[in-house]
């Protein structure tokens, strides 16, 4: 179990800087979250991990950014336009609004929703004599099928015509630039297409901060491979992204993996395995790895009429690519880093707020720190020097014992302090975050010494 409350969790990221409620000044929007300073380094420190991991050691997988809104085609070929629904359903008394599986999961988590018709949904809320979790009448609406992706219009006029969706998934505009990408960058089989961008979903209950947003970022490849290929991307793929959830620093008591059943795997998929992560609020899927064999290719081959057949110039057979989809939510996965990080130490006099992060993760590496404002020469000649080759900060506000309390709070491993003696020697204390033991570096080797310590804590 986590050792702190969701809320104690949330309230700190929210108070510091790292996430605040969407169009605050105006009373916010629902499920609306905005990235503070320090979450938008840290997401982007999230996504540069990703892509070291699995885009810069492996020479054969490429990234590429596909445009949000897409040939509505897209969507009707993948069946997103009449598959992409959840269960709605409204309580008469009081008019709030749910997802029916969802209801009969809080009563029964052992029960498969998936794959079951709106009347069999709504004898297992009546057989289980489920409640409205609001007002607790038991009066409920006939579940009705809603469309989870966001619909806009294209032009000037709202025309049938001219309907146009905001991609649900990252994935299709990989599938519909395979044959782009192959030919432009000459890729031979086995390859994986990269993107990481922004995907949306009509939720009917998003919640849990930003755990299940309508608006989220996705970070996802779609590795291609002969169906005759022998070697077991599946099985390698799930081993490979536990190992980077584990560089990132996550504790492996508070990881799992969930294999699909099969009534419950997408219409596009032949196994699915999910890396769930142990929030305050319970386990949560934090990102999963879908066998999605050749469904999508084939079916955008067929549809556009486009030949993506893979061409083995060995064999010179033709067919369809299988592939093995690695899927990662940033949000999610910053969520569970931040959740995992978090502690409260208890000190000789008091307590400190301390997050435990990756040093390659931290917002900011290193925080320049003068002991007075008479330093401030010395202190911005550090700053110039650092932010050569780290995220910093510079902070000249309060005792240095709050500044360092502040930085604690963060996640920042290194403080820098600039004192008296600076001018004299030359050197400056650096102070660790975790271990708060101190030492004097000369200017002249402090880069070279954080990145030894920070390569060292990783």
């Amino acid at each position: 179990m986590q050792k702190f409350t969701f809320d104690k969790i949330t309230n700190h990221l929210t108070t510091s800087g790292f996430v605040y409620p969407g169009s605050d000044i105006y009373g916010g929007l629902a499920n609306s979250w905005d990235f503070g300073p320090l979450g938008t380094l840290l997401k982007n420190h999230i996504k540069t991990a990703f892509r070291d991991h699995f885009v810069r050691k492996n020479k054969n997988i490429v990234e590429i950014e596909p445009a949000i809104i897409m040939n509505t085609k897209v969507w009707e070929t993948t069946g997103h336009v009449s598959n992409f629904h959840d269960p709605l359903i409204d309580c008469k008394n009081c008019h709030s609004r749910f997802r029916a599986d969802e209801l009969i999961n809080s009563k029964d988590k052992d029960i498969c929703c998936d794959g079951k018709s709106n009347e069999e949904l709504s004898e297992l809320i009546k057989t289980l004599d489920i409640a409205c979790p609001e007002c607790g009448k038991k009066d409920f609406t006939s579940i009705r099928q809603f469309q989870m992706m966001f619909k806009t219009f294209m032009g000037v006029t709202e025309e049938k015509s001219n309907i146009v969706y905001l991609r649900p998934e990252t994935a299709q505009g990989i599938f519909v630039n395979f044959k782009n990408v192959m030919r432009s960058q000459r890729m031979k089989l086995p390859f994986g297409i990269c993107d990481i961008g922004k995907a949306f979903r009509n939720e009917i209950t998003p919640g849990n901060y930003i755990f299940r947003t309508r608006e989220f970022e996705q970070m996802e490849i779609e590795f291609f491979y002969s169906p005759k290929d022998s070697f077991n991307y599946f099985n390698f793929f799930k081993e490979d992204c536990l190992k980077f959830l584990d560089e990132l620093g996550l504790k492996k008591e508070n990881l799992r993996y969930r294999d699909h059943a099969k009534e419950e795997l997408a219409f596009y998929s032949e196994a699915t395995t999910d890396i769930e992560y142990l929030y305050p609020f319970g386990w949560g899927e934090l990102m999963g790895i879908a066998s999605r064999t050749d469904y999508d290719l084939s079916r955008h081959g067929e549809s556009s009429k486009e030949d993506l057949k893979y061409l083995d110039q060995e064999t010179n057979e033709k067919f369809y690519p299988y592939v093995i989809e690695p899927s990662f939510g940033v949000e999610r996965l910053m969520l569970a880093i931040l959740c995992d990080s978090y502690d409260e130490e208890q000190l000789e006099n008091d307590t400190r707020i301390v997050m435990h992060l990756n040093p390659k993760l931290a917002p900011y590496q290193v925080a320049v720190l003068p002991l007075s404002k008479q330093l401030a020469e010395e202190g911005e000649e550090v700053l110039s020097i650092i932010n050569r080759r780290f995220d910093s900060v510079y902070d000249v506000t309060g005792s240095i014992g709050k500044r360092y309390r502040r930085e604690d709070a963060i996640g920042t491993p290194f403080c820098v302090t600039i004192d008296f003696d600076t001018k004299e020697d030359k050197c400056v204390t650096v102070r660790e975050r975790d271990s708060m033991k101190q030492e004097r570096v000369k200017i002249s080797s402090l880069c070279e010494y954080i990145q030894n310590k920070i390569e060292s804590m990783e």
